[in-house]
């Protein structure tokens, strides 16, 4: 009797698993063309041949071995770019985003205008990578990220992404969720010294070039320096932008920088760092990641994906 009961007891998980599976392959495959070769079963029927707990315990064994495969490829990816340990996985996005507020003394008088932040709220241990202006292009950087499936946002300028778009279309489709390309203004000047119709024209403008070149209209912007006053989110929310990342610690190479007092890391904390190379600090783009991963991985922090958050 024991026995009868341990079995359907795994059956029935199995059946509950496979129907979440099977409901969100559903929603993946929308649009696609149907199979044209043996006809489905009707409605309340079973396939042929299969009992209901063969099927469901058939896919389960291939959703098992498919995540098998993919954590066995990120162990070997950390071993190949040197990272001490594999990244974390990040948990399953919040099935609402969380409210975003402006945080306490970065506000300025306006009403109704795209909050100012450096964490998401959230109780999950994860943080979020972001990198800033375009300077440095290197093609290891997006090997290492695809391979490690680390995800991150990119926040450009003009001036430095002009001469290659072609690099950030590919590090947009670099991963299997995408990679998001946000506004970091076109010439990367200092917007407080601007008038609201030169801050409009920065902003703005960028907005036009990344929806041109890479085909959506960005909805994060981040200012200059971290620099802004209230005709800066004025202009930018003329033309489109929902909110305005800023960041609670920086990457190097060689070192982390931090805001906060206590020099830690917090659930939903931005972390930010730049488009650079050996030119310009101690170390390549690769060494940043390597670094950076180190450090929130050591502390038990995943890296998310800003967008499902935000």
């Amino acid at each position: 009797m024991a026995k009868g009961v341990h079995g359907s007891t795994r059956v029935l998980g199995a059946v509950l698993v496979v129907a979440t599976l099977a409901s969100a392959a559903t929603a993946c495959s929308d649009g696609a063309e149907p199979d044209r070769g043996a006809p489905a079963p009707a409605a309340g029927q079973q396939a042929p041949g299969l009992g209901q707990g063969q099927s469901a315990a058939r896919a389960l064994d291939a959703y098992v071995a498919r995540v098998h495969k993919q954590r066995t490829a990120r162990v070997l990816a950390a071993k190949k770019w040197g990272l001490a340990k594999p990244p974390l996985e990040a948990p399953a996005p919040p099935a609402a985003k969380p409210k975003i507020t402006t945080r306490k003394g970065f506000e300025t008088d306006g009403e109704g205008l795209p909050p100012v932040f450096t964490t998401v709220p959230t109780k999950q241990k994860v943080v979020f990578l972001t990198i800033d202006d375009g300077a440095e292009k290197d093609p290891e950087l997006l090997r290492m990220m695809n391979e490690l499936r680390i995800p991150y946002s990119a926040f450009l300028s003009d001036y430095v992404v002009k001469d290659d778009y072609g690099y950030f279309a590919r590090m947009q489709k670099s991963q299997e969720s995408g990679v998001s390309l946000h506004n970091h203004t076109l010439n990367h000047r200092y917007l407080p010294g601007l008038s609201y119709k030169q801050q409009k024209r920065e902003i703005c403008g960028m907005q036009d070039v990344i929806e041109k070149r890479f085909g959506k209209r960005p909805p994060l912007f981040r200012p200059p320096y971290g620099n802004y006053n209230e005709d800066t989110l004025r202009a930018a929310k003329s033309c489109g932008v929902k909110a305005v990342p800023l960041w609670a610690s920086e990457a190097f190479p060689d070192h982390m920088e931090w805001r906060e007092w206590d020099r830690d890391l917090h659930p939903g904390d931005i972390v930010l760092t730049h488009f650079r190379g050996k030119r310009d600090w101690k170390g390549s783009m690769p060494d940043m990641i390597r670094r950076v991963m180190n450090v929130i991985t050591a502390k038990g922090y995943a890296v998310a994906k800003l967008e499902d958050y935000v």
